[in-house]
Order: C-alpha cells, then sequence, then structure tokens
C-alpha cells in the first residue's frame, strides 16, 4: 500500500512547472544583476573617460603652455575632479588621479591617468559592492608658433562670375545678345568684340551698372578680413604672424610683400583687382594671346620659389617660421598647352583643362614642409554658355571635366584644409575658418 503511495505522488507531474521556474530564479537573478551592474559601470567609465578628455585639453591650450608643467597639472587635475565628483554612483578618490606632463622643444604632451569604482545594484549578486573603473587620455600641445601666410589668389577673368544665383540671372537676362553671359568680364576696348551691351560698355562695367556683385569682390573683402582674423588670433596666441598677398592670371602679381604689419597688409589687400584685357582675345592692343588667360604652372613656380624653406615656428635662436599657403581658385587652367591637345584654333595651343593635369605642383610645395589651405570657388555649370559647353564648337569645354574639380583640389591641400565655396557662398568665412584650423596646435592623440 505504501509502496503505491509512494509511486503515484512521484509519477504526478503537475507541479514540474512551478518547481522549474523556482530553481531557474537564481540564475535569472544573477544574469539580470549582473547585466544591470555592468552595463552602469560601462556608462559610468565612459563618463570618466571624456572627463579624462577634458582634463588633459585643458592642461595644453595656448595659456597653459605659456605657463610651467605644475600650472599643466593643476589644471588637468582640477577639470578632471570637477566633473568626476559629480558622476552618479562613482566612488573616486583624488589621489588615484595621476597627472603626466612631459615637454619637448615645441610640444608638450599631458596623459591623465584615473582609477574609480561604479557602485553596484546587487552587491550580493556579484558578491562585490563595486566594479573598478581605470581609464586614461592622452592630449599634445604645441607653443602658438610663429607663421608666415602667402596667399595666392586667383584674379582671372573667370573670377569676374556674379556671386549668386539671382546675380547669375541677372547677367544672362541682360546679355540675351551675346547668348547669355554670366560673366562680369573686364576689357579695355570692348567695342572691339561688339557685346552690344547699353552704351557699348563691357559686361564688367555692366555688372557694376546692374548692382551685381562678383566673385572677384567677394574674394577682395576676404583677403582684407582675414588681416582682421589674423591680429586677433595673433594677440590671443602670443605669437608673430606675416602675411604676403598674391593674385595670379596671365601672370604671377604682388599685391602685397611678406610684412608682419597687418594693418598695412589689409590695405594692400585690398588691391586685388581682375584682370584686364583689352578685347576678347587680347591682352593689349598689340598682344594676340588667344584668351590664355589663367596660368596655374607660372603661378605656382613663382609661389613656390617666394617662399622660403620653412622652420618650426619657436623663438629658438636660428629657427624660422612656419609656413601656410592659402590658395583660392576655381580650379580651371587656361593656358598655351601642346598643339596635340584640343586646339582652340587651328595651329593654335590654347587649352582649358583641370588643374595640376601637367606639374603636380601641390606635392612639390607640400614634400617642402609648406602646408597648403585651399578654397575651391566653385565653377559653376553654365548650360547657356556655348563657351562653357563646348568650347564655341572648337573642342571641349569645362563641362568635360567640371565634375573633377573638387576632388583635384582637395588632393591639392594639407590634411583638414580644404573648404568649397559654392553659389553664394562666404569666401570671407571660409577663409577665416582655414585660418583658425592651420593655427589649431592642441589635440587628443590618444
Amino acid at each position: 500500500m505504501r509502496f503505491q503511495v509512494l509511486r503515484r505522488l512521484f509519477g504526478d507531474k503537475r507541479g514540474n512547472v512551478a518547481v522549474i521556474f523556482g530553481l531557474s530564479l537564481v540564475p535569472m537573478t544573477f544574469l539580470v544583476g549582473m547585466g544591470i551592474d555592468y552595463g552602469q559601470a560601462a556608462t559610468r567609465n565612459d563618463q570618466l573617460s571624456s572627463a579624462a578628455d577634458a582634463a588633459a585639453l585643458a592642461a595644453v591650450t595656448t595659456a597653459m603652455m605659456a605657463s610651467n608643467d605644475a600650472a599643466s597639472t593643476k589644471a588637468a587635475t582640477n577639470t578632471f575632479n570637477a566633473q568626476a565628483s559629480v558622476i552618479s554612483g562613482v566612488t573616486y578618490n583624488p589621489a588615484n588621479l595621476t597627472v603626466t606632463v612631459v615637454d619637448s622643444i615645441t610640444t608638450r604632451t599631458v596623459t591623465v591617468s584615473y582609477k574609480a569604482a561604479s557602485t553596484n545594484v546587487f552587491p550580493n549578486v556579484l558578491g562585490s559592492s563595486t566594479i573598478a573603473l581605470t581609464g586614461q587620455a592622452q592630449a599634445i600641445g604645441q607653443s602658438p608658433p610663429n607663421i608666415d601666410f602667402y596667399l595666392l589668389l586667383d584674379s582671372s577673368p573667370s573670377m569676374a562670375i556674379a556671386a549668386t544665383q539671382s546675380g547669375i540671372t541677372t547677367m544672362v537676362n541682360s546679355t540675351q545678345s551675346q547668348g547669355g553671359c554670366a560673366f562680369g568680364c573686364h576689357e579695355s576696348h570692348p567695342s572691339t568684340d561688339g557685346l552690344g551691351n547699353p552704351g557699348g560698355e563691357d559686361n564688367y562695367a555692366l555688372a557694376r551698372s546692374l548692382g551685381v556683385v562678383l566673385r572677384i569682390d567677394n574674394l577682395n573683402q576676404a583677403a582684407q578680413n582675414l588681416m582682421t582674423t589674423a591680429k586677433q588670433t595673433e594677440a590671443a596666441n602670443n605669437a608673430t604672424y606675416r602675411m604676403a598677398t598674391y593674385s595670379f592670371d596671365t601672370g604671377f602679381n604682388t599685391v602685397g610683400t611678406l610684412t608682419s604689419n597687418l594693418s598695412n597688409a589689409q590695405t594692400l589687400a585690398s588691391n586685388l583687382t581682375l584682370l584686364e584685357v583689352y578685347a576678347n582675345n587680347l591682352l593689349t592692343s598689340s598682344n594676340n594671346n588667344n584668351d590664355e588667360d589663367t596660368n596655374y604652372d607660372k603661378a605656382m613656380s613663382n609661389i613656390n620659389s617666394t617662399m622660403p624653406t620653412p622652420g618650426n615656428g619657436t623663438n629658438a635662436p636660428g629657427d624660422k617660421p612656419q609656413e601656410v599657403m592659402f590658395f583660392v581658385t576655381d580650379g580651371v587652367e587656361d593656358e598655351c598647352q601642346s598643339p596635340t591637345l584640343n586646339a582652340y584654333t587651328g595651329g593654335g595651343c590654347r587649352q582649358q583643362y583641370l588643374m595640376n593635369s601637367n606639374t603636380d605642383w601641390c606635392t612639390k610645395i607640400k614634400n617642402r614642409g609648406i602646408r597648403i589651405a585651399v578654397i575651391y570657388t566653385e565653377y559653376l555649370p553654365l548650360p547657356t554658355n556655348p563657351w562653357y559647353v563646348n568650347f564655341n564648337g572648337l573642342g571641349a569645354g569645362v563641362s568635360s571635366f567640371q565634375p573633377k574639380i573638387a576632388a583635384q583640389l582637395q588632393s591639392c591641400a594639407s590634411q583638414g584644409l580644404y573648404y568649397e565655396v559654392t553659389t553664394g557662398g562666404d569666401i570671407s568665412s571660409a577663409l577665416s575658418s582655414l585660418f583658425q584650423i592651420a593655427v589649431a596646435t592642441a589635440h587628443l592623440s590618444k
């Protein structure tokens, strides 16, 4: 009888689910608790890591680079302590923060290492009340260097395009006798071309009478504004900056030679002007150059010869300033090339093509230790202009390579020093932004 009762008891499976569920609660609770605590610990360590980044950067600011190591250490310590102390659930002892400062001739490397603990919500589950947290951040700062800046600005007739879409539309609508021209080109004897403008004026004068702002106008103002930015930054960084301004079209033109007098450089920069030609295909009444108005190779060869070998930019005896070249252009060459290329006239040699096609001047200059900042003033598609589309039927026009210009100019620029200005874009802001990047010296290394 007893045997039968026991047999029925062990054979009854109706309570198995409850038993199994009860047994599974232990590992489930462990897993949930572990997930919560480790998840919170990871989040808190990310917050501490961000605090360490901020602390390392605080130690290599411009002000700190002008101070001693002790000041940098204090700045890093105070920054980290202030941020770490407000992170909820973190147990942190300032004694467990290590700040190391290492100086070289021109740089300062600051390493911030921390140890802390994340408080567990389920201490009994993990068998510990905390999870250890550790991390490290490193920043490198350079004493604000002395820098010489060389501006190479495109002053060819293509920079006379209207600066905004509304301006382009106004110019096209006002030059229907020419088929619609968006350029305010400047000629000293326009009657030879019979443009059909009121009073026989050239398109440059027409743009002025219509109140159309040209890209060369914006570039002129941007060059002047850059000098103001340079003066303000020079004072803030306690560094020395010098400026030189050149333009290029058929030749290489000196607007202002290298000077530390930035106010004078600003005045000289206002003299940037567009190339004036005698008539469409002539520079003067006796110089027929087939309208070859952008000699990129001559410009780059001359600027390369003008810029001496740069130094580290320190105030150490015998050292020389660093050098940065600002290059503003629409990226199109327009000069005499081999007659085997698409010639503009029979037997002639005019060719419009992608900048840097023959000689890689950008690499030559960068290999000398000179950084290049490039602003691409977009060469806008002009489908109403037969000269843009197919070179007036005498060969492939700019349209054949216009999509490649941006990539070519970006490859010319040094890392992080490229900016593209589209229709209606602000050349002045672009120059200012690239200038600040060029003089920036502090960065996180890890």
